[in-house]
């Protein structure tokens, strides 16, 4: 049963996890106000860029959301990136990491929509615009996260088995191209499994979202 539990995607992705924590830790004791470092100016930089992101989907109170939607990119790029150190395993090319990152969403979307509208005026986005679409609507929150889930796992597990082959074929040379690929695939999947979380929680907070 601990063998199961504990393959190498867990592991790594256990391992990334702590990296993640470190590094925080790290950057809240160590960063100053005045002369910044290269690295404080870098973070600085990707935390404003997920605020800017987060305040265009969700204008008003987009700090309920952050940490969350900050967590997932960062976690994920770095799961992804993992891949491009030989020897190493993209967690996010396993099916079960991926289905956990999209169970999170899935079940962020009621919590945050009940904590913006109340239990009462988010179930009633069920029964809209008549009662009988509650099914189709259930339906459509569970669709949306195997999609979540399996869009993740096919490109980033596609990515690895293609290098993996060339690797093979070609030796260490010609798949430099590929590696580069690797690099912005990386980047782009993180990105839009965030953008898509995103936009699935907004979907949530709709009475939220519409006041500006």
């Amino acid at each position: 049963m601990a063998e199961q539990f504990l393959t190498e995607s867990t592991i790594t992705s256990l391992c990334i996890m702590a990296i993640v924590v470190v590094l925080s830790v790290f950057c809240v004791r160590s960063f100053k106000l005045e002369s910044p470092g290269y690295f404080q100016l870098i973070v600085e930089d990707l935390v404003s860029f997920i605020e800017k992101s987060v305040t265009e989907v969700i204008p008003k109170d987009p700090q309920v959301v952050l940490p969350l939607i900050g967590t997932l990119w960062i976690y994920i790029l770095l799961c992804n990136l993992i891949g491009l150190i030989p020897g190493l395993h993209s967690p996010t090319a396993d099916l079960s990491i991926t289905s956990a990152l999209a169970l999170i969403v899935f079940f962020s979307v009621p919590y945050y929509g009940i904590r913006a509208e109340g239990i009462l005026a988010y179930l009633k986005e069920y029964f809209v615009p008549f009662f009988w679409f509650f099914p189709f609507h259930v339906i459509g929150e569970i669709t949306r996260t195997v999609t979540l889930a399996v869009r993740l796992y096919g490109n980033m597990s596609s990515m690895e088995i293609g290098i993996g082959v060339l690797l093979l074929l070609a030796g260490f040379l010609t798949p430099v191209a590929f590696l580069l690929l690797h690099l912005i695939e990386a980047i782009l999947q993180a990105y839009i499994f965030g953008i898509l979380a995103l936009i699935y929680i907004a979907s949530g907070m709709e009475a939220l979202v519409q006041e500006k």
